[in-house]
Formats: structure tokens, C-alpha cells, sequence
């Protein structure tokens, strides 16, 4: 199989929904991170919110009107306002490349490998990822081999806490989620586990079946095969929709 053919290919493609549960993982592998979510969110109540925050940022940086940054970029900012370290460049970049490594790896799994030029222009443009939140021009790696020179020194320096490993837990394991979703919780489960790095999925503790993961990433590409493109996009306009509609005038 061959990965997307464009940045907004790649950017709208519902797969990437499947990654989520694992950049928030390593996300809480700050320490910085995890304490601002423990103390300044209501993660233990609705778990999911962060995820589908997540996942409407990611979407609206990738396929969204400038509009429709700027009012997600706002919002971030506004939660992150009076959070200490919140707002530090180091913890932002750690954040956005998170999005982005998930969501390449997870597509290239799935859908097989980017070409080159493709995978150069979404690594360009995820940029935004971070500069939205004022990451500060430069702060963003050169060049996908400058990336990976982070990423695996950035890796290293992770330190999975107590409050990381209880707020892992509430995401994983929730019974506040809907009741629909929980079903899948076990493939969610799985995929997590297998695309965080061995060194923070120990730090976990979270258990690593190499063979149910190939199971499920090859259940994930039968799923790509057969779906239609526009059900897979779904969760991408549902999700700008949704931003749209809480950003428009009311009327009485």
C-alpha cells in the first residue's frame, strides 16, 4: 500500500483517531504536562475531552480555515493561561511533535510509506503545530532527520510519574466514556501500547503484545481498504463542524 498522495489526504484521513490515546501518553511523559493536566483539568470526570480536543486541534491545523486555527490556537491558549510551564517553549515543541511523529507513524503503518515529497510537505506543515501555540520561529527542527535527532534525545529525557501513570489510566480504563466506545477499548488499548517507545510504554507499565498489535494494524488496514473515503474523513468534519458551530454568532 502507498501512504497519502497529499498533505490534506494524510491531514483528513480518520486512522489518525487511533493514535490519539498515544500522543497524550507521551505528552504526560513531561512532568510539566502532566502536572497541568492533573491540576487544571477535568481529565478524571471526561477523559475523552482531552482526546477530542486533541484530535479538533490536529485537525484544524491540518485542513481548517485560518479562522478556525486561530479559534483553536485561542483556546489552548486560554487553558494554558496561569499553568505554570504551560507555555514554555520546550514543553509546546514536545506537544506538537508528539501529533506529528503519532500521526506519521500510525499512517505509514497503516497506509504504508509517505513518498518523500509528501512526507516533506506534512513534516513542513506541522510546523504550525507548535508556532500556533507561540513556539518561537526556529524552535521547530530544520529537516526530518533534525527531527529524529530530537525526538530520540527528547525520548530519552522522559520521565513517566505517578500523576502520569494515574492519568493513563483514566484515559485507558474510564468507565466515564461512553458506553458505545467501550467495545473498542481493547484495540485502543493495544495500538496505544505498541506505538509508544519501549523505554515510556515500560514506564507505564503497560503491557506490549507485538502479535495482537500486527493483528490490529492489519484489521486497520482491511478497515482502510473497504471503507469509503469520505466515512474515513468523518471524525475530521465532524470535528471542524463542531468547532464552526461553537464558534458562530448566536442568534435569540
Amino acid at each position: 500500500m502507498a501512504g497519502a498522495r497529499s498533505l490534506e489526504e494524510y491531514a483528513a484521513d480518520g486512522v489518525l483517531v487511533l493514535g490519539g490515546a498515544a500522543a497524550i501518553l507521551l505528552q504526560l511523559a513531561d512532568p510539566v504536562v502532566a502536572r497541568g493536566v492533573a491540576e487544571h483539568s477535568s481529565f478524571a470526570s471526561d477523559p475523552m475531552r482531552r482526546l477530542r480536543n486533541t484530535l479538533t486541534y490536529v485537525y484544524a491545523i491540518g485542513l481548517g480555515t485560518e479562522q478556525q486555527q486561530q479559534l483553536v490556537a485561542g483556546y489552548v491558549d486560554a487553558r494554558h493561561r496561569g499553568i505554570r510551564g504551560a507555555q514554555d517553549a520546550t514543553h509546546q515543541l514536545w506537544v506538537a511533535a508528539t501529533l506529528h511523529d503519532v500521526g506519521r507513524t500510525l499512517h505509514e503503518q497503516v497506509h504504508g510509506p509517505l513518498a518523500p515529497d509528501v512526507a516533506d510537505e506534512i513534516y513542513a506543515a506541522n510546523a504550525r503545530l507548535g508556532t500556533l501555540l507561540q513556539l518561537p520561529d526556529g524552535a521547530w527542527p530544520a529537516s526530518r532527520a533534525a527531527f529524529a535527532d530530537y525526538w530520540a534525545e527528547a525520548v530519552a529525557a522522559l520521565e513517566v510519574t505517578d500523576v502520569a501513570r494515574a492519568t493513563a489510566h483514566e484515559l485507558l480504563h474510564s468507565r466515564a466514556i461512553p458506553w458505545w466506545t467501550r467495545p473498542a477499548m481493547p484495540l485502543v488499548r493495544t495500538v496505544t501500547a505498541g506505538l509508544l517507545p519501549a523505554s515510556v510504554r515500560s514506564a507505564y507499565g503497560l503491557p506490549h503484545h507485538p502479535r495482537r498489535y500486527r493483528a490490529a494494524i492489519g484489521v486497520a488496514r482491511v478497515l482502510v481498504r473497504v471503507t469509503p473515503r469520505r466515512v474515513r474523513e468523518l471524525p475530521s468534519r465532524r470535528l471542524l463542524a463542531r468547532l464552526s458551530q461553537a464558534s458562530a454568532p448566536r442568534t435569540t
